[in-house]
């Protein structure tokens, strides 16, 4: 039976990479995302498309019921702010918590319903070296950090019930949001890697589908960093 795989932030960057691999595996998918504009799969009848801003959590719960059974999630989507933390507003911080953060849980929370009754699911989330070692953008840093415990959180809850769950946590990465990031600290940070290069999106993309298809059930409630030795300043 052909699976489902949920992709929110599936139009662009790493989840668009994500998506190019599902549909060459014949999944059904469908994306999440605010903007939809110049998308190369917005005529593709494989993949569904539901335009819906992240930090509205409160929808989320009903977004997901009339989507029906999902075997995969991967909550790919996620902003930087790049604020200095003593200007940062309670608006803006309530903002990158809530797509960063806390629409993520709400997605596990409400998708793994229907993988508990299947006896089974997959769900990656995707972090980010700054929720290990810290990061300029103080609540960037932080939320990625809740994303990576609340990925071991629902493993020892969900695991027992065949649903397995791991993130991912890549340095910096090709994508837009590598604008937001001063260029003397991407030197500082380039010259810190084995490879003197950023990371591509196929590369953590792999690592994703990997984790959603092949990977060992026994990989359950894991962080696999790829940064490449980075060590950002």
């Amino acid at each position: 039976m052909r699976k489902t795989v949920l992709i929110t932030g599936g139009n662009k960057g790493i989840g668009l990479e994500c998506t190019r691999l599902f549909l060459k595996d014949n999944y059904k998918i469908i994306t999440v995302a605010r903007d939809y504009a110049n998308f190369e799969f917005n005529d593709n009848e494989n993949v569904v498309k539901i335009e819906y801003d992240l930090s509205y959590v409160n929808g989320i719960d009903k977004l997901v019921s009339e989507l029906g059974h999902i075997d995969i999630l991967v909550n790919n989507a996620g902003i930087m702010s790049s604020i200095p933390y003593d200007i940062y507003s309670e608006e803006e911080i309530k903002k990158i918590m809530n797509i960063n953060l806390y629409a993520p849980i709400e997605f596990i929370k409400h998708v793994s319903k229907s993988m508990i009754a299947s006896g089974n699911g997959r769900i990656i989330n995707t972090s980010s070296i700054a929720g290990q070692i810290g990061h300029p953008d103080i609540w960037y840093g932080v939320s990625k950090a809740g994303l990576i415990n609340a990925t071991k959180s629902f493993a020892k809850l969900l695991g027992s019930k065949g649903i397995i769950i791991n993130a991912v946590a890549p340095g910096p990465v090709e994508t837009d949001m590598m604008t937001q990031i001063p260029e003397q600290r991407k030197k500082d940070i380039k010259s810190s890697v084995y490879l003197d290069r950023f990371a591509k999106p196929e590369e953590v993309a792999k690592t994703i589908y990997w984790l959603a298809t092949d990977s060992p059930e026994y990989i359950n409630g894991t962080c696999i960093d790829i940064n490449n030795g980075a060590f950002p300043r």
